[in-house]
Protein backbone atom coordinates (compact mmCIF):
# COMPACT_ATOMS: atom_id res chain seq x y z
CA UNK A 1 0.00 0.00 0.00
CA UNK A 2 1.37 3.43 -0.94
CA UNK A 3 2.38 5.89 1.73
CA UNK A 4 -0.42 8.50 1.71
CA UNK A 5 1.14 11.95 2.11
CA UNK A 6 -2.21 13.68 1.80
CA UNK A 7 -3.91 11.52 4.42
CA UNK A 8 -1.12 12.13 6.91
CA UNK A 9 -0.36 15.81 6.28
CA UNK A 10 -3.37 17.52 4.62
CA UNK A 11 -4.35 20.58 6.66
CA UNK A 12 -1.52 19.99 9.14
CA UNK A 13 1.17 22.47 10.07
CA UNK A 14 4.43 20.82 9.06
CA UNK A 15 7.73 22.40 10.07
CA UNK A 16 10.90 21.71 8.11
CA UNK A 17 13.95 22.39 10.24
CA UNK A 18 16.58 23.36 7.69
CA UNK A 19 16.20 24.07 3.98
CA UNK A 20 18.93 21.63 3.00
CA UNK A 21 19.23 18.76 0.54
CA UNK A 22 17.10 16.26 2.46
CA UNK A 23 14.17 18.63 2.99
CA UNK A 24 13.74 20.43 -0.36
CA UNK A 25 12.18 17.52 -2.33
CA UNK A 26 10.06 16.81 0.75
CA UNK A 27 8.84 20.43 0.78
CA UNK A 28 7.46 19.98 -2.74
CA UNK A 29 5.55 16.81 -1.80
CA UNK A 30 4.19 18.29 1.43
CA UNK A 31 3.01 21.49 -0.25
CA UNK A 32 1.28 19.47 -2.98
CA UNK A 33 -0.39 17.33 -0.28
CA UNK A 34 -2.11 20.31 1.32
CA UNK A 35 0.16 20.81 4.30
CA UNK A 36 0.68 24.23 5.86
CA UNK A 37 4.41 24.44 5.35
CA UNK A 38 6.73 26.29 7.74
CA UNK A 39 10.49 26.39 7.10
CA UNK A 40 12.96 27.38 9.81
CA UNK A 41 16.59 28.05 8.93
CA UNK A 42 19.45 30.11 10.32
CA UNK A 43 20.26 31.47 6.86
CA UNK A 44 18.70 34.62 5.46
CA UNK A 45 16.45 34.48 2.42
CA UNK A 46 19.26 35.79 0.23
CA UNK A 47 21.67 33.15 1.56
CA UNK A 48 19.14 30.39 0.80
CA UNK A 49 19.22 31.46 -2.85
CA UNK A 50 17.19 29.29 -5.21
CA UNK A 51 15.95 27.09 -2.34
CA UNK A 52 14.44 30.13 -0.62
CA UNK A 53 12.78 31.34 -3.81
CA UNK A 54 11.32 27.89 -4.47
CA UNK A 55 9.94 27.68 -0.93
CA UNK A 56 8.22 31.04 -1.40
CA UNK A 57 6.60 29.77 -4.61
CA UNK A 58 5.35 26.74 -2.66
CA UNK A 59 3.68 29.09 -0.18
CA UNK A 60 5.87 28.21 2.78
CA UNK A 61 6.02 30.46 5.80
CA UNK A 62 9.67 31.33 6.46
CA UNK A 63 11.21 31.83 9.91
CA UNK A 64 14.81 32.76 9.25
CA UNK A 65 17.85 34.21 11.02
CA UNK A 66 19.39 33.81 14.44
CA UNK A 67 16.07 33.29 16.25
CA UNK A 68 14.81 30.59 13.87
CA UNK A 69 14.47 28.02 16.68
CA UNK A 70 12.39 30.18 18.99
CA UNK A 71 8.86 29.03 19.89
CA UNK A 72 8.69 26.00 17.57
CA UNK A 73 5.07 24.95 17.02
CA UNK A 74 3.28 22.62 14.62
CA UNK A 75 1.70 19.22 14.13
CA UNK A 76 4.83 17.65 12.62
CA UNK A 77 8.48 18.69 12.52
CA UNK A 78 11.04 17.17 10.15
CA UNK A 79 14.52 17.37 11.64
CA UNK A 80 17.43 17.69 9.23
CA UNK A 81 20.30 15.32 10.13
CA UNK A 82 22.54 18.11 11.44
CA UNK A 83 20.16 19.00 14.28
CA UNK A 84 20.40 16.98 17.47
CA UNK A 85 17.05 15.43 18.44
CA UNK A 86 17.53 16.53 22.05
CA UNK A 87 17.72 20.27 21.37
CA UNK A 88 15.71 22.02 24.11
CA UNK A 89 13.52 23.74 21.53
CA UNK A 90 12.61 20.40 19.95
CA UNK A 91 11.94 18.76 23.29
CA UNK A 92 9.62 21.65 24.17
CA UNK A 93 7.77 21.29 20.87
CA UNK A 94 7.41 17.55 21.45
CA UNK A 95 6.02 18.16 24.93
CA UNK A 96 3.46 20.50 23.37
CA UNK A 97 2.26 17.70 21.06
CA UNK A 98 4.39 18.18 17.93
CA UNK A 99 5.50 14.92 16.30
CA UNK A 100 9.28 15.13 15.82
CA UNK A 101 10.48 12.97 12.93
CA UNK A 102 12.86 13.01 9.96
CA UNK A 103 12.84 12.16 6.29
CA UNK A 104 14.79 8.95 6.90
CA UNK A 105 12.75 7.87 9.93
CA UNK A 106 9.51 7.91 7.95
CA UNK A 107 11.10 6.31 4.92
CA UNK A 108 12.44 3.34 6.88
CA UNK A 109 9.09 2.93 8.63
CA UNK A 110 7.03 2.81 5.43
CA UNK A 111 9.42 1.59 2.69
CA UNK A 112 7.57 -1.05 0.62
CA UNK A 113 10.77 -2.86 -0.40
CA UNK A 114 13.88 -4.13 1.42
CA UNK A 115 16.49 -1.55 2.40
CA UNK A 116 20.21 -2.26 2.80
CA UNK A 117 21.45 0.44 5.17
CA UNK A 118 25.17 1.19 5.34
CA UNK A 119 26.87 3.13 8.10
CA UNK A 120 30.40 3.44 9.48
CA UNK A 121 33.13 6.00 9.97
CA UNK A 122 34.76 5.43 6.57
CA UNK A 123 33.90 3.94 3.19
CA UNK A 124 30.12 4.34 3.36
CA UNK A 125 29.63 6.14 0.06
CA UNK A 126 31.69 3.79 -2.10
CA UNK A 127 30.24 0.69 -0.43
CA UNK A 128 26.64 1.89 -0.75
CA UNK A 129 27.22 2.73 -4.40
CA UNK A 130 28.76 -0.71 -5.03
CA UNK A 131 25.76 -2.39 -3.41
CA UNK A 132 23.40 -0.48 -5.69
CA UNK A 133 25.40 -1.36 -8.78
CA UNK A 134 25.58 -5.06 -7.92
CA UNK A 135 21.84 -5.07 -7.23
CA UNK A 136 21.21 -3.41 -10.59
CA UNK A 137 22.89 -6.40 -12.24
CA UNK A 138 20.64 -8.79 -10.31
CA UNK A 139 17.15 -7.31 -10.47
CA UNK A 140 14.77 -8.74 -13.03
CA UNK A 141 11.33 -7.94 -14.37
CA UNK A 142 10.02 -4.62 -13.14
CA UNK A 143 12.39 -4.43 -10.17
CA UNK A 144 14.47 -1.29 -9.73
CA UNK A 145 17.24 -0.15 -7.41
CA UNK A 146 17.18 3.16 -5.54
CA UNK A 147 20.34 4.76 -4.14
CA UNK A 148 20.13 7.54 -1.58
CA UNK A 149 20.15 8.68 2.01
CA UNK A 150 23.26 10.45 3.24
CA UNK A 151 24.94 9.81 -0.11
CA UNK A 152 22.89 12.49 -1.81
CA UNK A 153 19.29 11.88 -2.86
CA UNK A 154 16.53 11.85 -0.24
CA UNK A 155 14.28 8.80 -0.44
CA UNK A 156 10.94 9.57 1.24
CA UNK A 157 9.65 11.74 -1.61
CA UNK A 158 10.16 8.77 -3.99
CA UNK A 159 8.46 6.19 -1.76
CA UNK A 160 5.34 6.01 -3.93
CA UNK A 161 7.48 5.10 -6.94
CA UNK A 162 8.68 1.95 -5.15
CA UNK A 163 7.21 -1.55 -5.11
CA UNK A 164 7.97 -4.78 -3.27
CA UNK A 165 10.09 -5.92 -6.25
CA UNK A 166 12.54 -3.04 -5.77
CA UNK A 167 15.52 -2.65 -3.44
CA UNK A 168 17.16 0.34 -1.78
CA UNK A 169 20.80 0.97 -0.92
CA UNK A 170 20.91 3.76 1.66
CA UNK A 171 23.92 5.40 3.25
CA UNK A 172 23.04 6.31 6.84
CA UNK A 173 24.98 8.71 9.05
CA UNK A 174 25.10 8.61 12.84
CA UNK A 175 23.06 11.84 12.77
CA UNK A 176 20.27 10.09 10.88
CA UNK A 177 20.44 6.92 12.96
CA UNK A 178 20.24 8.58 16.38
CA UNK A 179 16.47 8.78 16.36
CA UNK A 180 15.29 5.96 14.10
CA UNK A 181 13.09 3.23 15.54
CA UNK A 182 12.72 1.08 12.40
CA UNK A 183 15.96 -0.45 11.11
CA UNK A 184 16.74 -1.38 7.51
CA UNK A 185 16.26 -5.01 6.49
CA UNK A 186 20.03 -5.45 6.22
CA UNK A 187 22.21 -3.37 8.54
CA UNK A 188 25.84 -2.87 7.51
CA UNK A 189 28.55 -1.31 9.70
CA UNK A 190 31.81 -0.71 7.85
CA UNK A 191 33.92 0.34 10.84
CA UNK A 192 33.76 2.58 13.90
CA UNK A 193 36.58 5.03 14.62
CA UNK A 194 36.45 8.46 16.34
CA UNK A 195 34.42 10.88 14.23
CA UNK A 196 31.94 13.74 14.66
CA UNK A 197 32.91 14.20 18.30
CA UNK A 198 32.08 17.90 17.93
CA UNK A 199 28.42 16.83 17.54
CA UNK A 200 28.11 13.67 19.63
CA UNK A 201 28.52 14.01 23.37
CA UNK A 202 31.19 11.30 23.44
CA UNK A 203 32.41 8.14 21.71
CA UNK A 204 29.83 5.98 23.48
CA UNK A 205 26.99 8.02 22.01
CA UNK A 206 28.59 7.83 18.57
CA UNK A 207 28.88 4.02 18.80
CA UNK A 208 25.33 3.79 20.12
CA UNK A 209 24.01 5.75 17.13
CA UNK A 210 25.81 3.45 14.70
CA UNK A 211 24.54 0.37 16.56
CA UNK A 212 20.89 1.40 16.02
CA UNK A 213 21.17 0.13 12.45
CA UNK A 214 21.25 -3.40 13.90
CA UNK A 215 18.39 -3.14 16.40
CA UNK A 216 15.73 -5.35 14.85
CA UNK A 217 17.31 -5.77 11.42
CA UNK A 218 16.77 -9.10 9.66
CA UNK A 219 20.42 -9.56 8.72
CA UNK A 220 23.65 -7.84 9.76
CA UNK A 221 26.95 -7.33 7.92
CA UNK A 222 29.94 -6.44 10.10
CA UNK A 223 33.69 -5.89 9.93
CA UNK A 224 35.64 -8.81 11.42
CA UNK A 225 38.77 -6.62 11.66
CA UNK A 226 37.07 -3.90 13.73
CA UNK A 227 36.94 -4.31 17.50
CA UNK A 228 33.75 -2.31 17.95
CA UNK A 229 32.01 -4.33 15.22
CA UNK A 230 33.10 -7.58 16.84
CA UNK A 231 31.55 -6.47 20.13
CA UNK A 232 28.33 -5.38 18.41
CA UNK A 233 28.22 -8.70 16.57
CA UNK A 234 28.26 -10.59 19.87
CA UNK A 235 25.10 -8.74 20.93
CA UNK A 236 23.31 -8.87 17.57
CA UNK A 237 20.25 -11.13 17.42
CA UNK A 238 20.13 -11.20 13.61
CA UNK A 239 22.33 -13.57 11.54
CA UNK A 240 25.71 -11.88 10.98
CA UNK A 241 27.74 -12.06 7.78
CA UNK A 242 31.31 -10.88 8.29
CA UNK A 243 33.77 -9.26 5.91
CA UNK A 244 37.50 -8.82 6.26
CA UNK A 245 40.68 -7.79 4.46
CA UNK A 246 42.11 -11.27 5.05
CA UNK A 247 40.68 -14.81 5.38
CA UNK A 248 38.41 -15.29 8.40
CA UNK A 249 38.97 -18.44 10.49
CA UNK A 250 36.47 -21.11 9.48
CA UNK A 251 35.98 -22.12 13.12
CA UNK A 252 34.64 -18.62 13.77
CA UNK A 253 32.43 -18.58 10.68
CA UNK A 254 30.82 -21.96 11.35
CA UNK A 255 28.67 -20.42 14.09
CA UNK A 256 27.96 -17.27 12.06
CA UNK A 257 25.93 -16.73 8.89
CA UNK A 258 28.99 -16.59 6.67
CA UNK A 259 31.80 -14.37 5.52
CA UNK A 260 33.34 -12.62 2.52
CA UNK A 261 37.09 -12.04 2.27
CA UNK A 262 40.05 -12.21 -0.14
CA UNK A 263 41.71 -15.62 -0.44
CA UNK A 264 44.25 -16.85 -2.99
CA UNK A 265 43.67 -13.74 -5.09
CA UNK A 266 39.86 -14.06 -5.16
CA UNK A 267 37.02 -12.38 -3.31
CA UNK A 268 35.62 -15.45 -1.59
CA UNK A 269 32.25 -16.26 0.01
CA UNK A 270 31.84 -18.76 2.85
CA UNK A 271 28.28 -19.98 3.51
CA UNK A 272 28.09 -21.45 7.00
CA UNK A 273 24.85 -23.30 6.35
CA UNK A 274 26.41 -25.45 3.63
CA UNK A 275 29.99 -25.21 4.87
CA UNK A 276 31.12 -24.27 1.36
CA UNK A 277 33.67 -21.71 0.25
CA UNK A 278 33.19 -20.15 -3.20
CA UNK A 279 35.69 -17.93 -5.06
CA UNK A 280 33.57 -15.21 -6.69
CA UNK A 281 35.91 -13.08 -8.81
CA UNK A 282 39.58 -12.17 -8.99
CA UNK A 283 40.63 -9.25 -6.80
CA UNK A 284 42.84 -8.09 -9.68
CA UNK A 285 39.70 -7.24 -11.67
CA UNK A 286 38.81 -4.38 -9.29
CA UNK A 287 39.48 -1.09 -11.05
CA UNK A 288 39.58 0.94 -7.83
CA UNK A 289 43.04 0.88 -6.22
CA UNK A 290 43.85 0.11 -2.60
CA UNK A 291 43.17 -2.51 0.06
CA UNK A 292 40.28 -0.41 1.36
CA UNK A 293 38.46 -0.84 -1.95
CA UNK A 294 38.96 -4.60 -1.83
CA UNK A 295 37.30 -4.40 1.58
CA UNK A 296 34.51 -2.24 0.15
CA UNK A 297 33.78 -4.93 -2.45
CA UNK A 298 33.79 -7.66 0.19
CA UNK A 299 31.30 -5.60 2.22
CA UNK A 300 29.02 -4.99 -0.76
CA UNK A 301 29.01 -8.67 -1.78
CA UNK A 302 28.26 -9.70 1.81
CA UNK A 303 25.34 -7.25 1.98
CA UNK A 304 23.76 -8.37 -1.30
CA UNK A 305 24.23 -12.04 -0.35
CA UNK A 306 22.61 -11.44 3.06
CA UNK A 307 19.66 -9.70 1.39
CA UNK A 308 19.04 -12.71 -0.84
CA UNK A 309 19.54 -15.33 1.84
CA UNK A 310 17.84 -13.85 4.89
CA UNK A 311 15.34 -11.30 3.55
CA UNK A 312 14.21 -12.52 0.16
CA UNK A 313 14.99 -16.17 0.92
CA UNK A 314 16.54 -16.64 -2.53
CA UNK A 315 13.09 -16.47 -4.13
CA UNK A 316 13.72 -13.39 -6.30
CA UNK A 317 14.56 -14.26 -9.88
CA UNK A 318 17.91 -12.84 -10.96
CA UNK A 319 19.33 -12.37 -14.43
CA UNK A 320 22.91 -13.34 -13.52
CA UNK A 321 24.61 -14.83 -10.46
CA UNK A 322 26.03 -12.77 -7.63
CA UNK A 323 29.53 -13.72 -8.73
CA UNK A 324 28.92 -12.52 -12.29
CA UNK A 325 27.21 -9.34 -11.09
CA UNK A 326 30.05 -8.43 -8.74
CA UNK A 327 32.66 -9.24 -11.38
CA UNK A 328 30.93 -6.97 -13.90
CA UNK A 329 30.85 -4.06 -11.46
CA UNK A 330 34.45 -4.64 -10.32
CA UNK A 331 35.78 -4.50 -13.87
CA UNK A 332 33.79 -1.41 -14.94
CA UNK A 333 33.16 0.87 -11.95
CA UNK A 334 35.63 3.76 -11.76
CA UNK A 335 34.60 5.22 -8.41
CA UNK A 336 32.33 7.89 -6.96
CA UNK A 337 32.91 11.59 -7.46
CA UNK A 338 35.26 13.26 -4.98
CA UNK A 339 36.81 9.92 -3.95
CA UNK A 340 40.25 9.47 -5.54
CA UNK A 341 38.92 11.22 -8.64
CA UNK A 342 41.63 11.97 -11.21
CA UNK A 343 41.08 15.59 -12.22
CA UNK A 344 43.88 15.97 -14.76
CA UNK A 345 47.57 15.45 -15.42
CA UNK A 346 49.83 18.48 -15.91
CA UNK A 347 53.52 18.13 -16.83
CA UNK A 348 53.63 14.60 -15.51
CA UNK A 349 51.85 15.45 -12.22
CA UNK A 350 48.49 13.81 -11.51
CA UNK A 351 45.89 15.72 -9.48
CA UNK A 352 43.40 13.71 -7.41
CA UNK A 353 40.23 15.01 -5.77
CA UNK A 354 39.39 13.00 -2.66
CA UNK A 355 37.41 15.72 -0.92
CA UNK A 356 35.09 13.10 0.58
CA UNK A 357 37.94 12.02 2.92
CA UNK A 358 36.68 13.73 6.06
CA UNK A 359 38.55 11.68 8.68
CA UNK A 360 42.16 10.60 9.32
CA UNK A 361 41.35 6.97 8.53
CA UNK A 362 39.94 7.91 5.13
CA UNK A 363 43.06 9.90 4.34
CA UNK A 364 45.24 6.99 5.46
CA UNK A 365 43.36 4.76 3.01
CA UNK A 366 43.74 7.32 0.22
CA UNK A 367 47.52 7.61 0.55
CA UNK A 368 47.89 3.84 0.83
CA UNK A 369 46.54 3.54 -2.71
CA UNK A 370 49.53 5.48 -4.12
CA UNK A 371 53.09 4.26 -4.65
CA UNK A 372 54.39 7.48 -6.24
CA UNK A 373 55.57 10.57 -4.32
CA UNK A 374 52.59 12.43 -2.81
CA UNK A 375 51.99 16.12 -2.19
CA UNK A 376 48.90 16.14 0.03
CA UNK A 377 46.48 18.88 1.11
CA UNK A 378 44.88 18.40 4.55
CA UNK A 379 42.79 20.46 6.92
CA UNK A 380 39.28 21.86 7.32
CA UNK A 381 36.45 21.94 9.82
CA UNK A 382 37.26 20.83 13.36
CA UNK A 383 35.24 17.77 14.41
CA UNK A 384 37.21 17.49 17.69
CA UNK A 385 38.88 14.24 16.70
CA UNK A 386 42.55 13.40 17.34
CA UNK A 387 45.07 13.90 14.54
CA UNK A 388 47.84 11.68 15.90
CA UNK A 389 46.61 8.79 13.67
CA UNK A 390 46.79 11.09 10.63
CA UNK A 391 50.34 12.14 11.48
CA UNK A 392 51.35 8.50 11.94
CA UNK A 393 49.88 7.53 8.55
CA UNK A 394 51.54 10.43 6.73
CA UNK A 395 54.94 9.62 8.21
CA UNK A 396 54.83 5.84 7.92
CA UNK A 397 53.67 5.76 4.31
CA UNK A 398 57.15 6.77 3.20
CA UNK A 399 56.20 8.49 -0.06
CA UNK A 400 54.50 11.58 1.37
CA UNK A 401 56.92 14.35 0.43
CA UNK A 402 54.90 17.49 1.12
CA UNK A 403 51.98 18.16 3.49
CA UNK A 404 50.12 21.42 2.89
CA UNK A 405 47.82 22.36 5.76
CA UNK A 406 44.85 24.71 5.51
CA UNK A 407 41.56 25.58 7.16
CA UNK A 408 40.43 25.65 10.78
CA UNK A 409 42.44 22.56 11.80
CA UNK A 410 45.71 23.76 10.25
CA UNK A 411 47.47 24.37 13.57
CA UNK A 412 46.12 21.20 15.22
CA UNK A 413 47.40 18.96 12.43
CA UNK A 414 50.71 20.85 12.38
CA UNK A 415 51.16 20.24 16.11
CA UNK A 416 50.29 16.55 15.72
CA UNK A 417 52.91 16.19 13.00
CA UNK A 418 55.61 18.05 14.92
CA UNK A 419 54.99 15.86 17.98
CA UNK A 420 54.79 12.56 16.05
CA UNK A 421 57.67 10.08 16.35
CA UNK A 422 59.77 10.05 13.20
CA UNK A 423 58.56 13.34 11.72
CA UNK A 424 61.92 15.10 12.02
CA UNK A 425 63.61 12.18 10.24
CA UNK A 426 60.90 11.80 7.57
CA UNK A 427 62.03 14.75 5.47
CA UNK A 428 58.40 15.75 4.90
CA UNK A 429 58.04 19.36 3.80
CA UNK A 430 55.37 21.03 5.94
CA UNK A 431 53.58 24.08 4.53
CA UNK A 432 50.74 26.12 6.03
CA UNK A 433 48.40 28.09 3.78
CA UNK A 434 45.26 29.40 5.55
CA UNK A 435 43.27 29.89 2.34
CA UNK A 436 42.23 26.90 0.24
CA UNK A 437 43.41 28.19 -3.14
CA UNK A 438 46.81 29.04 -1.69
CA UNK A 439 47.07 25.50 -0.35
CA UNK A 440 46.29 23.92 -3.73
CA UNK A 441 48.78 26.16 -5.53
CA UNK A 442 51.48 25.47 -2.94
CA UNK A 443 51.03 21.72 -3.41
CA UNK A 444 51.22 22.15 -7.18
CA UNK A 445 54.40 24.24 -6.93
CA UNK A 446 56.12 21.59 -4.81
CA UNK A 447 55.28 18.70 -7.18
CA UNK A 448 57.68 17.08 -9.65
CA UNK A 449 56.90 14.95 -12.73
CA UNK A 450 55.70 11.53 -11.56
CA UNK A 451 54.15 12.91 -8.35
CA UNK A 452 50.53 12.96 -7.24
CA UNK A 453 48.88 16.06 -5.77
CA UNK A 454 46.14 14.72 -3.53
CA UNK A 455 43.30 16.63 -1.88
CA UNK A 456 42.49 14.36 1.07
CA UNK A 457 41.58 16.76 3.90
CA UNK A 458 40.97 14.31 6.80
CA UNK A 459 38.40 16.90 7.93
CA UNK A 460 34.90 18.04 7.07
CA UNK A 461 34.46 21.10 4.86
CA UNK A 462 32.17 23.35 6.88
CA UNK A 463 34.79 25.89 7.91
CA UNK A 464 34.94 27.17 4.33
CA UNK A 465 32.48 25.20 2.13
CA UNK A 466 28.84 24.16 2.25
CA UNK A 467 29.80 20.49 1.84
CA UNK A 468 32.60 18.26 0.61
CA UNK A 469 31.20 18.35 -2.93
CA UNK A 470 31.64 22.13 -3.10
CA UNK A 471 35.19 21.75 -1.79
CA UNK A 472 35.97 19.14 -4.45
CA UNK A 473 34.45 21.30 -7.18
CA UNK A 474 36.60 24.25 -6.07
CA UNK A 475 39.67 22.00 -6.16
CA UNK A 476 38.82 21.03 -9.74
CA UNK A 477 38.40 24.67 -10.73
CA UNK A 478 41.79 25.63 -9.29
CA UNK A 479 43.57 22.63 -10.84
CA UNK A 480 42.01 23.33 -14.23
CA UNK A 481 43.23 26.91 -14.01
CA UNK A 482 46.88 25.93 -13.41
Amino acid sequence: MNFDFQKMFFGKTVVLLGAGVSNMPLAEVLANSGARLVVRDRKTLDALGESGRRLQVLGASMILGEDYLENVQGDFLFRSPGFRPDLPQLLAAKKAGCVITSEMELFLKYAPCPVIGVTGSDGKSTTTTLISKILEQLVSGDGRVFLGGNIGEPLLYRINDMTADDAVAAELSSFQLMSIDTPPAVGVIKNVTPNHLNWHTDMDEYIGAKAKILAGCRAAVLNYDDGVCRTLGERCTAPVTWFSRSPIPVDFLRVQAGGVYPKNGYVTLYDSASGTEQPLFAASEILLPGAHNLENYSTAVAAVWALGKFVRKNTAAVSVSLAQAAQTVASTFGGVQHRMELVREINGVRYYNSSIDSSPTRTAAAISAHTCPIRIICGGYDKKIPFAPLAKALIEHGNVKTVVLTGATMEKIKQALLEAPGFAESGIELLCRPDFEGAVRAAAESAQPGDAVLLSPACASFDAFENFEKRGERFREIVNSL
